[in-house]
């Protein structure tokens, strides 16, 4: 999108753009629960045990006759998810800006989402097979409607509003992650008390959190509007387009540079997020209520710790602040692969040290690129940096797996991560961010 098209027409509605703008809020209240509930805490470790309970005499499931560890399977499937994202990403993307239709594709996408986590109340057994299409499905649909959800942001926020209009989407989605958390907490933990079973519960939360995301869904597609579409022609496609930005990246190599050492770290990042509940489970021995509360603690020390790194980094620099993070972030998984089986505390003591870096570390990763986008080339960069995010989020998972699969050690798979944190470490120090804010024609801040 242009910036002509972001300055005419679109914010001089005063009420109905404040309108939007709530409505928008709520797509992060509705798709949350599923990052938090389903990928995070209840599905690695349940997926996990659907295919051991498949498994042959040696471990092994065979999904279309290839021998995988059931150990393996979730962490496998994440990434099929991934690459099937990336895939769809450009070609969706080019459709909305075609046709202008962005809400009904917001709505496609986050339906057939919400579909398959619902029905992954029907997931027990050996069904492993059938879990793993739904997360596939459900991983690939929640990448394509953030994708359209987050484009939404310059056609409702002037600039000098984003950050905080951003901030708040992001603040609704922790709030309702963190509720239903509760909920499930007690659900799960009590689950004696309403006559059910322990896997009949896990199922219910999985699909309770697809009826959020459905029945929430319902707010931003009433408020939100579809802007026209391109005029003239069929209009590049997607992956045009993306190719065309990536030749323009290469006038600014720092930049580019910048974007790879991103990438390698928030890898690490994604990985620990979507694998910390199967370590904690598989080989720490911990119950479901120890990592809930343990995702919980995540989600309110995320808050504080994006704070205090914002303080941090009006002191010290963006960059200085987030290379100690990712020092933080080696210490923790070092110190995570030492863990004792069977003993909460400690536990609690490693998702306390990743919850205090976790949003900071992201959030001030999308501040520092924004210095890095040449004028003018807002959108198609950001375009970039969320396809090049995605495209890069397989490795973390891929790597995981394979380590479990040739050392059957969850140990071996979590300490193998820290090799993100070391080499996003070593590209980011390399790069001049004064000299690269420079060369993409934008003033350089005091404290950087």
């Amino acid at each position: 999108m242009g910036t002509e098209t972001v300055q005419s027409g679109v914010f001089d509605e005063g009420t109905d753009l404040r309108r939007e703008q709530r409505g928008w809020y709520f797509y992060d209240w509705a798709c949350s629960v599923y990052s938090t509930s389903v990928l995070t805490v209840f599905l690695g470790p349940y997926l996990t045990s659907v295919a051991d309970h498949a498994a042959d005499a040696d471990g092994y499931v065979h999904p279309l006759g290839i021998p995988v560890r059931a150990g393996s399977f979730f962490a496998y499937s994440v990434s099929l998810s991934v690459i099937l994202a990336v895939v769809l990403m450009p070609l969706v993307g080019s459709a909305a800006d075609r046709t202008g239709r962005k809400k009904r594709l917001l709505g496609v996408a986050a339906y057939a989402g919400a579909a398959a986590t619902t029905g992954m109340f029907f997931l027990d057994g050996d069904r492993y097979l059938l879990g793993g299409l739904l997360l596939i499905v459900a991983n690939a649909a929640q990448s394509v409607a953030l994708m359209l959800y987050n484009s939404y942001l310059p056609q409702i926020a002037p600039p000098e509003e984003r950050d905080t209009i951003s901030a708040r989407g992001w603040a609704f989605g922790y709030v309702a992650g963190s509720l239903v958390l509760i909920v499930n907490l007690v659900l799960y933990s009590a689950h004696d008390s309403f006559g059910l079973s322990e896997t009949e519960a896990v199922r219910i939360c999985l699909a309770g959190a697809g009826l959020w995301w459905g029945a929430f869904t319902l707010v931003p597609l009433r408020r939100l509007r579809d802007r026209g579409g391109r005029t003239g022609g069929a209009a590049a496609p997607g992956l045009r387009q993306l190719a065309a930005t990536a030749r323009d990246m290469r006038r600014h190599p720092l930049t580019l540079s910048f974007l790879l050492a991103y990438l390698v770290y928030n890898d690490g990042i994604q990985t620990v997020i979507s694998q910390a509940s199967v370590y904690g489970s598989e080989e720490l021995g911990l119950g479901q209520s120890t990592l809930i509360g343990a995702v919980l603690m995540v989600q309110v020390l995320a808050v504080a710790g994006a704070l205090t790194m914002g303080r941090l980094a009006r002191t010290y620099g963006a960059k200085r602040t987030i290379l100690g993070s990712l020092v933080a972030w080696t210490v923790t998984l070092a110190a995570g692969y030492f863990l004792p089986a069977k003993a909460p505390v400690w536990f609690f003591a490693l998702a306390a040290g990743i919850g205090l870096v976790l949003g900071g570390s992201q959030a001030l990763s999308r501040s520092l690129f924004s210095h890095l986008v040449p004028p003018g080339k807002e959108a198609e960069y950001f375009a970039a940096y969320e396809m090049s995010d995605r495209g890069m989020s397989w490795l973390g998972p891929l790597l995981f797996g394979i380590t479990y699969q040739l050392t059957g050690s969850y140990r071996s798979a979590i300490i193998s991560l820290v090799a993100f944190f070391v080499i996003g470490f070593a590209l980011l120090a390399r790069v001049p961010v004064r000299r690269a804010i420079g060369e993409a024609g934008n003033p350089v801040p005091q404290k950087i």
